[in-house]
């Protein structure tokens, strides 16, 4: 076995079929803080991140707070993202090794935004981008605008560096945020007043999930 073979190879799979970003993280690390059996957690010491950028047409047309445009490309990017995941991981099951797609919108803590395992937090490690200000992934190429889903494996891959880059200078999510939620400090973030406000934007009756896309449309990459 090759790690960095296999790794370009499913790359090549799953760019073939319309993710934009593809990278490994070892897990290790992370794997206390998924929400998941003890014995299955263990089984896996790799996880697979796959990006998919949002269309742009669909995230300007956000103002100060989400639209049914969002919300419809919202759900059918979920549903591009956990297909392909679904396809990867039994790919790899083919292939004689363990793999457990994670939904890419399944959450299990609606207040603390919480999902079986952390795409972002993944994704960090597997150098795709870093946390900003707004508590998302911040990609060098597309800013926040996009979604992500894992592949938790044990394919022994190479695993890719997380990047040392960040926001900068750059705070237009904080001036942007309806709910002031958004703090100078990534760790100041108010996951309490950001739920507060998807709450009222559903009670309000403008989406039926609990979204927002507001942060994600100011930020479209580091500015310096």
């Amino acid at each position: 076995m090759d790690g960095r073979s296999d790794r370009e190879a499913l790359r090549e799979l799953v760019m073939g079929w319309g993710f934009d970003l593809f990278g490994v993280a070892d897990v290790t690390p992370l794997r206390e803080s998924f929400s998941l059996e003890p014995e299955t957690r263990r089984r896996f010491d790799r996880a697979i991140s796959l990006g998919k950028k949002l269309n742009d047409a669909v995230v300007d047309d956000i103002r100060d707070r989400p639209t049914q445009l969002y919300f419809h490309h919202y759900k059918q990017m979920n549903y591009f993202l956990d297909r392909g995941a679904f396809q990867l991981a039994d790919h790899i099951e083919k292939l004689g090794f363990a793999s457990l797609a994670v939904a890419a919108s399944q959450l299990i803590d609606w207040e603390r935004q919480c999902s079986h395992v952390s795409h972002k937090h993944v994704a960090v490690r597997a150098g795709l981008g870093w946390l900003g200000r707004n508590n998302l992934l911040v990609t060098p190429a597309f800013g926040s605008r996009l979604r992500l889903v894992t592949v938790l494996t044990d394919m022994p891959l190479d695993a890719d560096r997380p990047l040392e880059s960040g926001c900068g200078t750059c705070r237009a999510c904080v001036a942007t945020c309806p709910s002031g939620s958004i703090k100078e400090r990534r760790e100041d973030f108010d996951h309490l007043a950001c739920f507060r406000m998807l709450k009222d934007f559903r009670k309000q009756g403008l989406v039926s999930q609990f979204i927002c896309g507001v942060c994600v449309k100011a930020c479209c990459g580091p500015k310096g």
